[in-house]
């Protein structure tokens, strides 16, 4: 998949200059930044990136007092998480679940001394930094999964994860006890990833990971009690109509991959569609949303 590579230069420099500029660069497309000297380099997808709207948003930058200047150009066709692929990352511990890439795990205990045969386990291949755990939104919503277990209660069976990725979503709730879960994405890649990770999880007889935006679900059969997407603002806006349409009577949504100041937008479109707001909850600036569809 092509990339563009945008430098950013911010003057004067900031937190919060810096903080705001990758929101407004996320709504035009761009998924990863690296922090630089004078300011960030962000990747966006060359057919997701909306340069109109990147100027549009950066003509209207709320400090008065900062200057954005940037640059873009092609990346370079290389695997940009080979860094990333080579040294894996630490165990992410979450009540009752530890996430881990197989290597950086001790054999009978983790970090803390706590007994591994006392959490859930999910292995994911450590080929790209997103959907390991290490982000806040993956963590956030595999935290609500965990929440769904209670002891009278069991994980809904049918579960659509919409922007898969690595898969670690599907997993993690078909671990925890659903029947079947149905993953899409735009990468070719990442559909193979999550297939694959499927494979390392021992779910994969349960798992379709699909290649496809969310026109694809116009060919899934059937309706879903769980469906999870943890996207950017926009495209959820755009596609949640779509997830409304494959929700079953009482079925759950959770979104997350959006900033705490999207939030009130996303609830109102939700409402239009029916869809009742049961949580939020915040990780630092990033947010996860909890709605249900009534049994009407």
């Amino acid at each position: 998949m092509k990339y563009f590579e945008a430098e950013f230069v911010i003057s004067p420099l900031s937190p919060d200059a810096t903080d705001l500029l990758a929101a407004i660069a996320g709504e035009a497309g761009f998924e990863s930044f690296e922090e630089t000297p004078t300011g960030l380099k962000g990747y966006v997808q060359q057919q997701l990136f909306d340069h109109s709207a990147l100027q549009t948003a950066l003509a209207d930058f709320p400090f008065d007092n900062v200057n954005i200047t940037y640059t873009i150009r092609e990346a370079e066709d290389r695997d940009w998480n080979e860094q990333w692929e080579q040294e894996g990352f630490e165990p992410i511990v979450l009540p009752g679940l530890v996430i881990h890439d197989g290597r950086h795990l001790p054999t009978n205990e983790i970090s803390f001394h706590f007994p591994l045969s006392s959490f859930l386990e999910i292995e994911i291949d450590a080929r790209q930094a997103f959907g390991t755990g290490t982000h806040e939104t993956t963590r956030m919503i595999c935290s609500e999964l965990i929440s769904l277990l209670t002891p009278h209660s069991t994980l809904p069976e049918r579960v659509l994860d919409c922007g898969t990725g690595t898969g670690i979503l599907s997993i993690c709730a078909l671990k925890l006890g659903a029947t079947e879960a149905v993953g899409y994405d735009i990468d070719e890649w990442s559909v193979d990833n999550a297939r694959h990770n499927a494979v390392i999880n021992r779910v994969d007889d349960r798992f379709t990971s699909l290649l496809g935006d969310a026109t694809i679900l116009n060919k899934v059969e059937g309706t879903f009690n769980l469906v999870l997407a943890n996207i950017n603002r926009n495209i959820l806006l755009a596609d949640m109509p779509a997830f409304r349409q494959k929700m079953a009577p009482g079925a759950t949504l959770i979104l997350s991959g959006f900033y705490t100041s999207d939030c009130p937008m996303l609830i109102d479109k939700a409402a239009t569609l029916g869809l009742t707001l049961q949580k939020q909850k915040e990780d630092h600036d990033w947010a996860c949303l909890v709605f249900n569809l009534g049994l009407v």
